[in-house]
């Protein structure tokens, strides 16, 4: 797992330009999220269950899909984990299973129906993000301190004023 460390001192100014930065990159990964989320319910989903079908179909290679291992990607509690998994497997995206070695380890895997669903999602959110999401790195390019490359600024503002047309008032 990588880690980044920045090394802020008390003798660092904050600048407005920071503070508008942060702001910006706030409200952009908001944005992505609750686009995310609607996403995730126009095919039937809340968005915690499309998070939860996304964690498993993305997982790390070389990594099971335990309940440990998803609550911990989810940054949720076991138990909560385990009750967003009982709703999945009901509807017949998911199934649980014990595996051989250890009877205590449970394993989750997608089945067909989650598998379409999560990639019905997918497929939308990344269409969405090369299309427009110049804008959330160039916001987190201004928090770094790196300037946006023009072309990627261009086509940030285009993509923005399109979805904003597009938006109902």
């Amino acid at each position: 797992m990588l880690r980044y460390i920045i090394v802020v001192t008390t003798k660092t100014k904050i600048t407005i330009a920071d503070y508008r930065a942060l702001a910006a990159l706030r409200y952009r990964i908001r944005l992505f999220l609750r686009e995310g989320d609607a996403a995730a319910r126009r095919v039937g989903l809340e968005p915690q269950q499309y998070l939860l079908l996304l964690a498993i179909r993305g997982l790390p290679e070389g990594s099971d899909a335990t309940i440990q291992v998803l609550a911990e990607r989810l940054m949720l509690k076991h138990n909560s984990t385990v009750e967003l998994l009982d709703r999945l497997e009901k509807r017949g995206y998911v199934r649980r299973s014990r595996t051989r070695d250890d009877r205590r380890c449970v394993l989750v895997e997608l089945l067909p129906r989650g598998q379409k669903l999560v990639e019905q999602v997918a497929r939308q959110r990344l269409t969405e993000l090369r299309a427009g999401g110049a804008a959330l790195v160039n916001a987190l390019d201004a928090v770094l301190g790196r300037k946006p490359k023009s072309r990627r600024a261009n086509k940030s503002a285009q993509y923005d004023q399109t979805k904003r047309r597009g938006r109902k008032s």
